[in-house]
């Protein structure tokens, strides 16, 4: 009897008129979701190598290493065009030099404020708006329509267990709806590697768990359906409702969290921080300053009391390369005093923004909606952790090129220096630097066992929504009158 229901069910969905045209319309999103993010990877990657061309181009002609400041740039990851995330809001380059703060700029949606507006027909899209709505469309008449047609008394005037009944219905919705996908899905996924975007066999496994979390999502959204249909006598009244709760978990319910989070904590801003930090610089300057004026009066008092032209000569090196020491002195100590300030501000305003964030996540995982967003954006790396990690790789490229500064010219760059060349001085000009001796900045994303405990909780909060939803309309239909 179960294999009976499961099979009518499946047979009642996909041979309907309006099954074969949604199905069709969403197979050709699908496919059109991948194909546009194998696009973009495309032409993000052009931009990429052109930027990073560009910045090579700039530090050609230098002839000082001290002077040279490299931009480094987030390269385009595969996956993040088809579930974009927070990818396109981030920083994507940065400005570094030998020492002082790393501010990352250049987002994509500030490039192109077009994208910010109407966003994307990505993957994530297709699944969260697109894919749930035609659930609800197949699912919500489920039980009450059966009534309203007599197929449900006629069917119940035999011996029919309930219970293997309203288990027959959601096994075959959930047949019906999900398994025909996996073929554009499959189709998409064909396209990556025919159109040249590099997937690796850690981008397929995590490709597959996102499509996995999409499913469980529409799972979700089928067995509310299915749970609603059962608590109602009408079809037009388990729509209605339907529609109602929808609007609500995708649309209001993420956006509410971030308000209500927004107001229970408050965050400062980096202007605010960057304010604090510009106000130690200035007044710890004003103090090197009068360090400075000092030393350089001492110095050039011990020039003025050599009366040989060679001896002041010999004094006035001796003066400049103990000025540069000193500065440097001076400047690290500065460093040093920003640094434990920046430190300090960060860490506050981490914690901060990790509680905001906490609670806003915490009241947003009540729907659905948000827990697979979330669950594919920890899966794609492009979840609210992708800013910090991209900005932790480039502290550690900070470290490598002082490093390698310091070890072609003895001293870190971002500071002042004194050079005074002597009327007669016929030192050679130094020749321009060779920018490809510049350290590689690479850029690696987290662990995959980062990345899958990441993802996990809310692949689990999936699943759970699913028994939950099942279970409901499980009970509900055990208590519904058939008449």
């Amino acid at each position: 009897m179960f294999k009976l229901i499961v099979t009518k069910e499946l047979k009642e969905i996909i041979s309907s008129t309006k099954f074969a045209t949604t199905f069709g319309v969403c197979s050709l999103l699908i496919v059109l979701a991948f194909f546009m993010a194998a696009r973009g990877y495309h032409v993000g990657r052009a931009q990429y190598d052109a930027a990073v061309a560009e910045d090579r181009r700039q530090l050609e002609g230098q002839t000082e290493w001290l002077d040279v400041s490299p931009s480094v740039f987030l390269p385009p990851q595969p996956l993040a065009y088809l579930v974009p995330g927070i990818s396109n809001d981030i920083g994507r380059n940065t400005e570094v030099r030998g020492r002082g703060g790393l501010r990352p700029e250049g987002s994509r949606f500030g490039d192109e404020p077009l994208l910010a507006l109407f966003r994307f027909m990505d993957l994530e899209f297709t699944f969260q708006i697109v894919l749930s709505l035609l659930a609800i469309l197949f699912a919500y008449d489920a039980v009450c329509g059966e009534r309203e047609r007599g197929t449900l008394r006629l069917t119940f005037s035999q011996a029919v267990p309930r219970a293997t009944y309203i288990l027959g219905k959601l096994v075959g919705s959930l047949l019906a709806l999900t398994v025909p996908l996996l073929i554009p899905l499959a189709a998409g996924a064909l396209l990556l590697p025919l159109m040249g975007v590099p997937m690796s066999s850690r981008d397929w496994l995590l490709l597959s768990l996102i499509v996995a979390s999409g499913m469980l999502y529409i799972g979700a959204i089928l067995g509310l359906s299915v749970m609603v249909s059962a608590l109602t006598r009408r079809s037009s009244t388990s729509f209605v409702l339907l529609l109602s709760l929808w609007v609500v978990g995708v649309l209001i319910v993420p956006r509410a969290s971030v308000l209500l989070a927004a107001r229970s904590v408050e965050v400062p801003s980096m202007d605010q921080l960057l304010s604090q930090r510009s106000r130690l610089r200035a007044q710890l300057w004003r103090d090197d300053q009068a360090v400075i004026d000092a030393f350089m009066r001492e110095q050039l008092s011990g020039v003025r009391d050599e009366e040989d032209s060679m001896e002041m000569q010999s004094a006035m090196q001796a003066g400049i390369a103990a000025f540069n020491t000193k500065f440097d002195e001076l400047a690290e100590e500065r460093q040093f005093k920003l640094a434990e300030l920046d430190a300090r501000l960060t860490e506050e305003r981490r914690n901060r923004q990790r509680w905001q964030q906490g609670l806003a996540l915490g009241i947003a995982r009540i729907s659905p909606a948000s827990a697979f967003s979330l669950a594919a954006a920890h899966l794609a790396g492009t979840s609210l952790d992708l800013p910090e990690h991209y900005l932790s790789q480039v502290n550690a490229y900070q470290e490598r090129f002082a490093a390698f500064q310091k070890e072609k010219t003895g001293r870190s760059g971002g500071g002042i220096r004194l050079v005074i060349r002597m009327e007669g001085d016929e030192e050679d000009e130094p020749g321009p630097i060779d920018p490809a001796e510049l350290p590689a900045f690479v850029f690696n994303p987290p662990p995959l066992g980062t990345v899958l405990r990441a993802g996990v909780f809310d692949l689990s909060l999936l699943a759970f929504f699913n028994l939950l939803f099942f279970s409901g309309a499980f009970v509900a239909f055990l208590r519904y009158d058939v008449r």
